[in-house]
């Protein structure tokens, strides 16, 4: 422990603290911009500023531990002076223009600014333009980039995949993507990462609203939505709405106002992709496939598109059960279009996805009998879900609970537990186990695949599960760059599983790339938290008991894995190339 002084408070704090963290022990928040703790501590803004008694410089608290004796001043007049102009610095090379900027009211350096009552930039202002595909799933804005280097150390650092890089020097220097490519040409997974990491609106998924609202007026469309289980985790959070009342039925209320015909909780297909995926696993357990590799788990776009950049000779063991969306998709473009008497060119499929790879997942083809089209048609996030509710003028509190529409209603505790990291194995063992047994394990058999959290044991959570005499080994991991780690110690032989999931964002599908941004802070964990709380709660907590997907089996794809369901619920990976 060191005694210090800030702001004329004395106080003990840890040695190892930086300036910055015994700041904010005492209550005293220090604005920042481009401080990232254990990824981005490199003090480029300079907005983080203080001053130390008996130094004429000013020095940045982000990356200066505290020792004994310190004088400090966080808000001094020459601090302000300083910080102020350093500001205003920053706003010539920064597009102002908040009021059609997607992050404004959500934005830091807007924050800093209105709080430093910046009310002009007395510098001329010069703005760096760099040309964009703008129809990529996200979109990066040259004119609003701060230069503060978290998309280059999240990408790196994180997912481990280093898409950005620094150019130039001096005033000249930019961020873009490495290696003097295009991003189409960079092996991008679209986790989003780089996004909900953006101090500001430089870099945002592409919006896709305005195609879901033309589909809504567009009176020879039926337009039916599915919501993801992790955003009803999140969406209340831009709301004011409190967790016990952020449901999922009142998303669907919500979807219902804006015009949407049908609504569908994605818990259903996600039941769906249980059942498939648990049934192949077991097969291809059973022929002996997994001595060298495991089976892979297949419902992360952004994972998939890992893979095939990163890893192409590992691609055959994927699971070659589509995603929930994609099943989703397909079934409504066959199965409920029959249902309705309609033709699948006549329904336009929405998905409501904590992701941005779920963007770029749409974008393939669905092939069946004289239908070619998409399977989904458009894809909003989180966060476009949330502008969609504020656009229409829909109060949160005045929402009603309200039920997904038949015939696929059913879900299970299974299908929730999906969004947070080892639900999906967690899921498929509670499945498999009973298409060995003929039988259900306790539900909580399995839980030992939960994540501890992200940094604990590089992400990876490894369990063995006995079965009569057959021994399961499997592995959930999340985040890129872990995922990177857990592939090379398998391909050296290190370790040796049976059945992998993989989830490309911390926390997975919770931690998306499209969830609702607060900068500094990562909820993934909270959020998952929440998911099992709702399996806990659930009457239905195994996917083979889900009525409705036995029924769909019944009348329509005759059991897993058939060649029906083969057809639309499974796909070829080394056949298909990223989009």
């Amino acid at each position: 422990m060191v005694n210090i002084t800030i702001d004329g408070k004395k106080v003990q704090v840890r040695a190892d603290m930086t300036i910055m963290e015994a700041a904010a022990q005492c209550g005293i928040p220090i604005p920042k911009l481009c401080y990232l703790k254990g990824i981005n501590e490199i003090a480029a803004c300079r907005v983080c500023v203080v001053e130390l008694e008996g130094k004429e410089k000013l020095i940045t608290s982000c990356n200066n531990v505290v020792q004994e004796g310190m004088v400090l001043y966080t808000n001094s007049p020459k601090v302000r002076r300083h910080r102020k102009k350093t500001v205003e610095l920053i706003l010539s090379q920064h597009d102002c223009l908040c009021a059609t900027c997607p992050r404004s009211g959500n934005c830091s350096l807007q924050k800093i600014a209105n709080d430093l009552n910046i009310l002009e930039v007395p510098f001329k202002q010069t703005l760096e333009h760099q040309a964009w595909n703008k129809n990529f799933p996200f979109i990066k804005r040259s004119e609003k980039c701060i230069k503060c280097m978290r998309c280059v150390q999240i990408c790196e650092k994180v997912q481990g995949l280093g898409i950005w890089d620094v150019e130039g020097t001096g005033s000249r220097t930019t961020v873009n993507v490495a290696g003097h490519k295009t991003i189409e040409e960079a092996d991008c997974s679209l986790c989003g990462q780089c996004i909900t990491h953006c101090p500001v609106g430089a870099l945002t998924e592409r919006d896709d609203t305005e195609k879901v609202w033309d589909a809504i007026e567009d009176n020879e469309k039926i337009v039916v939505a599915q919501v993801a289980p992790a955003v009803r985790t999140a969406w209340g959070e831009e709301l004011g709405l409190p967790p016990g009342q952020a449901t999922i039925g009142r998303i669907l209320d919500a979807l219902k106002r804006m015009g949407v015909d049908y609504v569908f909780d994605t818990v259903f297909s996600a039941d769906l992709t249980i059942m498939e995926e648990a049934n192949e696993f077991v097969e291809r357990f059973t022929k002996g496939e997994f001595k060298d590799r495991p089976m892979f788990t297949s419902c992360c776009p952004g994972w998939i598109r890992f893979i095939k950049s990163q890893y192409p000779h590992l691609v055959r063991y994927l699971s070659t059960a589509k995603s929930p969306q994609q099943m989703f998709g397909a079934v409504m473009k066959t199965y409920y279009a029959e249902k309705l008497g309609v033709s699948p060119d006549k329904i336009f499929t929405v998905s409501v996805m904590p992701c941005v790879a779920k963007k770029g997942e749409s974008e393939m083809e669905l092939y069946y009998e004289e239908y070619a089209g998409h399977d989904v048609d458009a894809v909003i996030t989180t966060r476009e879900l949330v502008k969609m509710i504020r656009s229409a003028h829909i109060k949160p509190e005045g929402l009603r609970d309200i039920e997904s529409d038949r015939p696929m209603q059913d879900g299970t505790g299974a299908g929730v537990i999906f969004g947070a990291t080892g639900g999906v194995m967690e899921a498929a063992l509670r499945t498999a186990y009973y298409v060995i047994k003929g039988k259900n394990a306790p539900a909580d058999a399995f839980r030992a695949v939960r994540s501890l959290g992200f940094n604990a044991n590089d992400g990876v959570q490894e369990a063995e599960f006995k079965i009569d005499d057959i021994m399961v080994r499997t592995a959930a991991v999340s985040g890129l760059g872990n995922t990177r780690k857990l592939l090379d110690k398998i391909e050296r032989g290190e370790v040796q599983y049976d059945f992998v999931e993989v989830m490309a964002c911390p926390g997975g599908c919770v931690g998306g790339g499209g969830q609702p941004i607060h900068d500094g802070e990562e909820r993934a964990f909270d959020r998952g938290r929440q998911l099992y709380y709702l399996d806990v709660n659930t009457n239905l907590r195994y996917s083979h008991e889900n009525r409705d997907v036995l029924a769909m089996y019944e009348t329509y794809f005759e059991k897993p894995n058939s060649h029906k369901a083969h057809m639309l619920l499974h796909t070829e990976h080394e056949k298909k190339k990223m989009k």
